[in-house]
């Protein structure tokens, strides 16, 4: 009788944690079926590129796949792309978000995720506040250029964007690098925004170390995006590369050409923090 109440006792806590561990949970997309979830998920297509970024983002199964549980953001070559939009680009790309669809203040939220490596790859995992550019404020929880030794974590706002001081790159330990499966936390509290990568804590910023530099602007809705840029003014500053394209070598177009480029997102998760 002891033994069947102790097994009694541990699958009453089992289901206790279950529910909590539901209770807990704001947001979940597990990229199920074979299309994005359009009642989640905008999909972004711009007639204009930022930051001399060289891709258009489209609306197309061909750059946003689903399968498998798997949401791939496979970079394509396609010379002279030009769907109404001001200049042509040479590649295509995807880009995502849950803007006026799935919107939060505070919480944790983590991506796990498997990138490429590639000097010029340009994908992020971020977060921006609902409102302009900067003044709402943007939250990088993942972000690299292509080296796979390292992923970045950043914090924008009105005074303290661009160039920010409130940032910090994340060397991978030895053996380990961008291009397995990891994944990528970001905890927004009231007064804080702590970074992790596989549960270890890379860098927080506290409200106060914020307001040295401007004002505090995190309390307001915010929503996901998940991108693959290619080249541009950050991964050009970086790598100080000479290409065929700004910020994208000659290695990397070859890539993009064999397909080999793709940013993996396995599951996005918010919960109570």
């Amino acid at each position: 009788m002891r033994v069947a109440s102790i097994f009694l006792l541990i699958f009453c806590l089992s289901l206790t944690a279950s529910a909590q561990q539901k209770a807990d949970t704001l947001f979940f997309e597990g990229f199920t079926g074979t299309t994005l979830n359009r009642t989640v998920w905008n999909i972004e297509v711009n007639p204009h590129t930022d930051n001399n970024e060289q891709e258009a983002y489209i609306d197309s199964t061909g750059v946003l796949s689903v399968k498998n549980g798997l949401l791939t953001i496979i970079p394509l070559y396609r010379p002279g792309y030009n769907m109404n939009r001001q200049k042509p680009n040479d590649f295509i790309s995807g880009r995502i978000n849950t803007r006026n669809k799935y919107e939060f203040v505070y919480g944790t939220v983590s991506a796990r995720m498997k990138i490429a490596a590639g000097d010029g790859l340009w994908p992020a995992f971020w977060i921006l506040g609902k409102g302009r550019w900067p003044d709402a404020g943007e939250i990088d929880v993942m972000e690299t250029v292509g080296d796979s030794t390292w992923a970045s974590n950043a914090i924008h706002g009105p005074t303290y964007h661009g160039n920010t001081p409130l940032l910090s790159r994340n060397v991978f330990p030895k053996g380990t690098d961008v291009t397995q499966w990891h994944i990528y936390t970001v905890d927004v509290k009231p007064t804080s925004i702590t970074f992790s990568i596989d549960g270890k804590v890379t860098y927080t910023a506290t409200k106060e170390m914020v307001e040295k530099y401007g004002n505090w602007v995190f309390d307001n809705n915010k929503y996901l995006i998940l991108n693959l840029a290619l080249g541009g003014g950050y991964p050009q500053g970086v790598f100080k590369m000479k290409g065929p394209y700004p910020g994208l070598t000659q290695a990397t177009v070859d890539k993009i050409k064999d397909g080999q480029a793709s940013t993996v997102v396995d599951w996005v998760l918010i919960t109570k923090n």
